[in-house]
């Protein structure tokens, strides 16, 4: 009977596991490597090695409304989207109303999981944490791991000829934590996700002149909706996805409102893939810049030779001080035994994003692993209740043969509907999602965490 639960991480998807544990009566211990909450959110004045960063001036892309707690809304005086210090503030609220805190083992570092040798019978595992140099064997019932998946950056210097050669500074968007040392800089931002715009416009601010780089371009979408209301409100609804089934011209639809803003193609920054096809930048500051001259789009760089950078459709810039690298992060459980890391195309082997298939006994799950055009908090926050149902035996899995048949068939799907890479490895329709997963957690069974409507409610249907 499992009644001992690891938790590694204790950012969001760590805190919602430890409260879903308590939920079901379980006894929950967080192992966090660091010294404190929060994970990717909590900012940090010097990178830490194996950790998510992020840098000054982040605020967050979900409204409050989208991405709240099913039963902890944050204040009413909190801004709609929250600077990353407002949000750190509502998760430090969060875990003390919940006591959580007391699940948690700060400066552990989970070194490996694995199975007991009587794994088939028990389904127990051991974890070995190291603590101040001090290494310990435990073992639990079950694991959750919900250490993200923006820990390891991706710097392909061996794509990009000639950087060895480049006489100024270059560095990863991991590193970037403001715009200081960079003023009157020429700076080259390669990569347009969400950090790299960001920090394109963050340094636009104070450089001589900034370029962003891309290869494939980007749908930007600013905060704001219609009325002066978070745009995600409207935006990820029962009514857009019936909408988009029903029409599937509406995305053409999408496209020609976004371009009556500002035109795409003019600004540098059509992309190659439909709206719906990948998560869209969101920012409401580049435009601007770019229609100031601050930042200048460029495709994407064919090489560097000294202070210069040379761009695939052979123009180039001269003097570049800077180059800032957005290009992704490599995914990585370094503790996590071989076979549990076994991939379908570009994403893990796992049933519903949170189960490995292959398992004797499911007791292991991978929480908030995960992207949509929505919020990850209400997905982590499902994903944890229906894992410690199955751990408790409430919730039962297909047999390993229907679970890989319908891993196969999400992944098709996914890569057919969707923009996936290394980088990106996987990403769902949000609404459905969360639908597929409430499922299995039945809504008449009410527990302190509020019934699958009460997380639901956070779609705004």
């Amino acid at each position: 009977m499992v009644q001992r639960v690891a938790v590694i991480g204790a950012g969001i998807s760590g805190l919602v596991s430890i409260k879903s544990c308590m939920d079901e009566g379980l006894q929950p211990t967080c192992f966090e490597s660091s010294h404190d909450i929060g994970g990717l959110w909590r900012f940090k004045e010097t990178p830490e090695p194996g950790r998510a960063n992020i840098y000054q001036s982040v605020v967050i892309n979900s409204s409050k409304e989208m991405m709240a707690f099913s039963d902890f809304p944050p204040p009413a005086e909190f801004p709609n989207n929250m600077h990353h210090s407002d949000l750190m503030r509502y998760i430090r609220l969060y875990a003390e109303a919940f006591n959580l805190l007391q699940h948690i083992r700060f400066k552990s570092i989970v070194v490996s999981v694995r199975q007991t040798l009587d794994f088939s019978t028990t389904g127990q595992w051991e974890v070995e944490t190291e603590t101040k140099g001090q290494r310990e064997v435990h073992v639990f019932d079950a694991v959750m791991v919900c250490t993200g998946h923006f820990t390891q950056p991706h710097l392909p210097l061996k794509d990009f000829q000639g950087i060895e050669s480049f006489k100024g500074n270059y560095f990863h968007t991991w590193n970037y934590r403001n715009a200081d040392g960079l003023h009157g800089k020429r700076v080259v931002v390669i990569g347009i996700g969400n950090s790299g715009a960001d920090i394109a416009v963050d340094i636009s601010r104070v450089a001589a002149k900034v370029y962003l780089s891309t290869r494939s371009g980007a749908w930007v979408v600013g905060r704001v909706g219609a009325g002066g209301l978070p745009l995600d409100l409207g935006g990820t609804s029962r009514m857009n996805m019936m909408i988009q089934k029903l029409l599937p011209s509406w995305m053409n639809k999408t496209e020609e409102k976004l371009n009556m803003a500002f035109d795409h193609k003019l600004y540098g920054l059509k992309p190659k893939h439909g709206f719906f096809q990948q998560i869209p930048v969101i920012n409401d500051d580049l435009p601007a810049r770019i229609i100031s001259g601050q930042v200048q789009m460029k495709p994407n760089v064919k090489e560097f030779c000294g202070s210069r950078a040379v761009f695939v459709d052979d123009s180039f810039i001269d003097e570049v001080d800077v180059v800032v690298f957005a290009t992704g992060y490599n995914y990585s459980f370094p503790f996590l035994p071989s076979a549990l890391k076994a991939k379908c195309g570009h994403r893990l082997q796992l049933y519903k994003h949170v189960f490995p298939p292959a398992l004797t006994r499911p007791t292991l799950a991978v929480v908030g692993f995960i992207h949509a055009f929505g919020s990850i908090s209400p997905m982590a926050e499902l994903q944890s209740r229906w894992a410690t149902r199955v751990f408790k035996g409430l919730s039962t899995l297909p047999s390993e043969k229907k679970m890989m048949e319908e891993i196969e068939k999400d992944t098709l799907t996914m890569h057919q509907r969707f923009v996936c890479s290394e980088r990106n490895p996987l990403q769902v329709d949000y609404i459905p999602y969360m639908d597929s997963i409430a499922e299995q957690v039945p809504s008449s069974e009410v527990t302190a965490a509020g019934d699958r409507n009460a997380i639901q409610s956070c779609l705004r249907c």
